[in-house]
């Protein structure tokens, strides 16, 4: 009797597990587009979203296609030229790679493959020109304590390329230094400052110094120079393209608190700031969910205000995070996005 009840519950278990297994397949299945292409052929300007859009119904699930295979550990080394054929692996749908060649003869004893420049995540010029127009300082390091201007050569108040300024305040004599304007403060819902927006006027470097008074040249502008404008050494603008489209591991939820440049309304391609950082997880290459607040509506028999559900919006990818908030690009919008929509972890 023992026995048999040991045998039983052997067989289920196993049909529980065969079970859990195919409504796993099924779902990963049902995760691709119906139109997803059996081959596709990288092409130059292509994106790793633009391709994970091609096959899957939410991009940021690219990693489920390509972790099951050995030929693309690395996405982010796919190169235009390569071919991405769709099949299964172990039930489970996966790309495998066809390497281009591209191989040009320049002479009957010489052959060269010309150098590849791999896919990026998103459109990383955009990310970088933005990166070369902002900054953030934490809390906790007060603008005050920043070296600034006080003054330029024959009492001038606005300076610009090639004129020599004044500067008070700590000044590196090595390396080139940026000239900033305080921007907009970042600040959560309850007030808390998320950090300082500083906005890149131009380009200088040291000269000489005298007491905490130091000498520097202006070497690029793309605006006037001010007094109490500041100067940092630059930051470093190498940005990691390695990263993917992925969840967060964890639970999350915030929402966008602002949007450099004053903008209003906000599309496709455009940064937004938002309340999160990687003191709650975030890391680049993580996408979030846009939700935007339901209308407030009059029921028609109780007269009582209602508030309707939540309506999904979009999706953004963190690619700057900061310890209490993080710059995101929006990579998909059904709807015009605005400062207060809510993010969260996808769902889906």
């Amino acid at each position: 009797m023992v026995a048999r009840k040991s045998l039983y519950y052997s067989v289920f278990s196993a049909l529980l597990m065969w079970v859990l297994l195919a409504s796993q397949s099924a779902s990963a299945w049902e995760r691709l587009r119906r139109d997803a292409p059996e081959r596709y052929e990288v092409v130059a300007g292509d994106t790793l979203w633009d391709i994970s859009a091609r096959y899957l119904h939410s991009p940021w699930q690219w990693p489920s296609l390509w972790q099951a295979n050995p030929q693309i550990r690395n996405p982010h080394l796919i190169y235009p030229g390569d071919v991405l054929i769709l099949g299964a692996c172990q039930g489970q749908p996966c790309l495998s790679v066809e390497r281009g060649q591209e191989v040009v003869k320049l002479s009957p004893q010489m052959r060269t493959v010309p150098k590849r420049e791999a896919i990026t995540p998103i459109p990383m010029e955009v990310v970088h020109a933005f990166l070369r127009e902002h900054r953030v300082v934490e809390p906790g390091a007060s603008l005050q304590e920043l070296a600034y201007v006080v003054g330029g050569d024959d009492q001038r108040l606005i300076s610009g390329a090639g004129d020599t300024l004044y500067v008070r305040g700590d000044v590196p004599p090595r390396g080139r230094l940026g000239i900033y304007r305080p921007g907009e403060p970042y600040m959560a819902a309850d007030g808390t400052l998320l950090g300082e927006e500083l906005i890149n006027i131009g380009e200088a470097r040291y000269l000489s110094s005298e007491g905490d008074i130091a000498r520097i040249e202006v070497l690029t502008a793309n605006q006037e120079v001010r007094n109490n404008d500041i100067l940092l050494p630059l930051a470093e603008r190498e940005l990691s393209e390695a990263f993917v489209p992925r969840a967060p591991l964890n639970s999350v939820a915030g929402q966008i608190v602002a949007v450099p440049g004053g903008v209003r309304f906000i599309g496709r391609l455009q940064v937004v700031a938002l309340d999160l950082g990687t003191q709650d997880g975030l890391q680049p290459g993580h996408v979030l969910r846009v939700d935007q607040q339901g209308e407030l509506v009059t029921d028609p028999r109780t007269q009582e205000l209602l508030r309707l559900p939540n309506t999904e919006a979009g999706l953004v990818m963190v690619f700057r995070p900061y310890n209490h908030m993080s710059y995101a690009l929006v990579m998909q919008a059904s709807r015009v996005l605005a400062v207060g929509d809510r993010v969260s972890t996808p769902t889906r």
